[in-house]
């Protein structure tokens, strides 16, 4: 591998990836898939500063940070991560923007720990172009 692979790859994972949620008991495909940035796109990275941005802001004197605001912070770097999606509701998309991805996020734990390992998942990321 040379540099050049490395960069190109990073590249190529800014483009993301698809994914359809899975039904967490039964393994079967929900019918919402989402376009996610992969964990080394400049779009995660710049997801990871904002974290840790909003943590500095969030914390008291000591360095402590209060896990609602944690809780909160964490969620809004997986929000964006999502580049795309295809969401219906009442049989219409769901426009992608930011309060709509958070809308998804706070449905269910499931939804979030299924974007989160995907998003995590390098190997997802590697192989043909999106």
């Amino acid at each position: 591998m040379q540099l050049n692979d490395i960069l190109a790859d990073s590249q190529d994972q800014d483009r993301g990836r698809d994914f359809e949620l899975a039904d967490p008991v039964t393994g079967k495909p929900v019918g919402i898939t989402l376009r996610i940035a992969g964990p080394d796109s400049e779009t995660q990275h710049r997801a990871r500063i904002a974290f840790t941005d909003e943590l500095a802001e969030a914390s008291d004197d000591y360095g402590r940070v209060p896990a609602v605001a944690r809780e909160k912070a964490r969620l809004n770097n997986l929000a964006r991560c999502i580049l795309g999606w295809h969401i219906l509701e009442d049989g219409s998309p769901v426009p992608l923007n930011h309060a709509n991805a958070l809308r998804l996020l706070r449905s269910a734990l499931w939804v979030q720990e299924q974007v989160d390992a995907f998003a995590a998942d390098r190997a997802a990321f590697r192989g043909t172009s999106a």
